[in-house]
Formats: structure tokens, sequence, C-alpha cells
């Protein structure tokens, strides 16, 4: 993990960076082309090169991140066999990252699994009109609690979701967050999941992370 300074941000132990919009070429991050500009758009976000690490653009601010950990994937991969078959069967669709959600020119994130519904038995084609955020998921590192508690949570809540998981691999934990909690659950055995689309799905947590850890 590296740590990046500039004159006007302070350097951050995170897997998240926040890149300076005006900084000299050799503070960002070793971009061959770095972006110049007051505040982060869109259409900057999507002109960074494809080099593997995850940008995200939140309220004009970018996000940077590292390719996931192989502990990460294999904990979201787990967690989408368990969701996508049970969801497809109740008009939803489980997506899962690397995909964008474009919610304004300022904001747009990537979470590492996410469950938004069919439209007219259809699978949602553009993410950028995306009416219903059903459920965010995303998988924690300790480089990128903050973010994920506090930042993100913010985003996707103001952005309609009804819930959001933070998926803790290390304590083999969940803690959940439903629309207008002070507080989270925090689940160790068993996950209960009504959808608006129900009935209720029930996910034995010991399981899964034993089978994605073990």
């Amino acid at each position: 993990m590296k740590w990046y300074r500039s004159p006007n941000t302070v350097a951050l132990p995170s897997a998240y960076v926040r890149l300076p919009t005006d900084a000299e070429p050799e503070q960002t991050m070793a971009m061959p082309t770095p972006v110049r500009a007051k505040e982060w758009t869109l259409d900057l976000l999507h002109a960074l090169p494809d080099d593997g690490q995850r940008y995200e653009l939140v309220d004009g601010e970018l996000l940077v991140s590292p390719s996931p950990s192989r502990t990460h994937q294999r904990v979201a991969a787990e967690l989408h066999l368990l969701l996508s078959p049970w969801a497809r069967q109740r008009g939803l669709e489980v997506c899962i990252a690397p995909s964008e959600i474009v919610f304004s020119p300022r904001r747009a994130l990537q979470p590492d699994l996410f469950v938004i519904p069919y439209v007219g038995g259809a699978w949602i084609r553009d993410l950028t009109s995306l009416d219903q955020l059903v459920l965010a998921v995303e998988i924690l590192s300790p480089s990128t609690a903050r973010y994920d508690r506090v930042i993100k949570k913010r985003v996707y809540f103001e952005q309609g979701a009804a819930e959001y998981w933070i998926v803790d691999p290390a304590g083999r934990t969940v803690e959940r967050w439903c629309r207008g909690d002070d507080r989270p659950q925090i689940l160790h055995e068993r996950l209960s999941w009504t959808p608006p689309a129900g009935p209720t799905l029930e996910i034995d947590l010991d399981a899964m992370f034993a089978s994605a850890l073990d």
C-alpha cells in the first residue's frame, strides 16, 4: 500500500486515495496522462486509464482503490452465488463489481455487489437511469472502513437504497443498515433479508464465510 502526498491533500493510510485535481504528473499515481480540473466530473473520470484500479466519484471528489484481494473477491463471489438465483426468481438482478452506477455527473460508484429490479421483465441496460437500488454491498478492509461506513453509506441512502450491507471478512460479520437506522445490526450467524419483492431469504453467514475463506 502506498501513500500519496500533494500540496493540497493529506496522506491517507487507505486503499482509497483522494487525487488532487491540480496535481503535477508525478503526483497522480504515475498516470500516463494526468487530468487537470478544479473539480472531478464524470467525463474526467471516464478519461482515466483502465489500469486495474477502481475509480469512483463522490460529489466531485475522486476516490481511487487498488485491485481487490483474493479474500475480497472470494467473499463477494460467494455472496453473489447465494443471492443471484434467489433474486432472479423474484424479478431482481444481483450485479457484481466492476459495474458502475452513475447517479449524477458528480457521483458514480462501483459497489462490490448491488441488487436492482428488472423493469418490464427485462434487465436494466443503462445504469445511468437507475430509479431503485434495492441493496448495496461493500466488502470491508481496514483501509477502506471509513469510506464504506461513512461516505458510501451516506451516498447510497441519499440515492434511495433500501439497505446497505458492510461485509467484514476478518470479523466474519455483516453490518446491516436499513434506511433510517441510527446504528447497524451486527450479524454473526444468520442474515434474514426481505426485499420489496419478498419473501425472506435466510443466509447462513457461518457457512458463507467458511466456504469463501476456509
